[in-house]
């Protein structure tokens, strides 16, 4: 009738109750019916981490498991004026789109949006720090963490480009890979679970397309393939972190 509904889901956890909706039906009704009819649903996730105490049914990232789902787009901003813009591309897409969002950003403190109608295009990453050392891939708060990371890696010598993708699907590969021409050098960074995670597709990507280009294989860096604790202190060590990812980034470059 032409509406644009919005749904919200309170964790990312709670993605595996409607799975089948969101997979089957919603991500292949314009396949199924020809183009004849689309499926303009947003729905807007939650997804805790980084804050502790929401345990192992309310901490997950699972942007994997939408994204090996042909027929939906999933977006990740990662601070509120990203979120507006990328939210009202979301709801004016005639496609279904997943907008995640976090958690730590939500509590993480204030910040002024565009007024209006702003809008972002969904499969544009966007260059949040220029460096020409490494380039840290990242979305959601874990772009932050990158950020501070490359803040500590100058202290050592080290240029890092920080990358925040914003959109997960579709993919904007062609701004990744002009950064990590120049650096040569790649380490993706997300708060989801490091096998099977995006950063595995990513870095695969770049692998296969700048090979004889890199200095050294791309890389990823995701969490613990645990459940996540109630512990705060010890879900801190589970996920990327600045500590962990200059660490991380001194192994790929192989700095002592």
């Amino acid at each position: 009738v032409g509406m644009r509904p919005v749904a919200e889901l309170m964790f990312s956890d709670f993605t595996a109750v409607c799975l089948d909706q969101i997979t089957n039906h919603a991500a292949k009704q314009r396949y199924m019916a020809g183009g004849a009819t689309h499926c303009p649903l947003t729905i807007r996730v939650m997804v805790s981490g980084g804050i502790g105490g929401f345990g192992a049914q309310h901490s997950q990232s699972l942007e994997a498991w939408l994204l090996h789902t042909p027929g939906l787009k999933v977006v990740y901003p990662s601070n509120a004026a990203d979120a507006k813009g990328l939210l009202l591309s979301s709801i004016f897409d005639e496609d279904p789109v997943v907008h995640l969002e976090s958690m730590a950003m939500m509590f993480g403190g204030k910040q002024d949006v565009p007024t209006g109608d702003y809008r972002i295009p969904l499969g544009v990453a966007k260059v949040k720090r220029e460096g020409t050392d490494i380039s840290l891939i990242s979305f959601g708060w874990q772009v932050h963490q990158c950020l501070a990371a490359a803040e500590e890696l100058a202290k050592e010598g080290v240029n890092a480009e920080v990358i925040d993708l914003r959109s997960l699907m579709p993919i904007d590969y062609h701004r990744v890979i002009d950064s990590v021409k120049k650096t040569r050098r790649a380490l993706v960074v997300h708060a989801a679970t490091e096998f099977c995670g995006l950063g595995s597709e990513i870095a695969a990507t770049l692998n296969e397309e700048l090979y004889g280009t890199l200095k050294g294989p791309a890389c990823r860096f995701g969490a613990d393939y645990l459940p996540i604790s109630f512990s705060k202190a010890i879900e801190a060590a589970q996920m990327p972190n600045t500590k962990s990812i200059v660490a991380r980034v001194r192994e790929v470059m192989k700095l002592g």
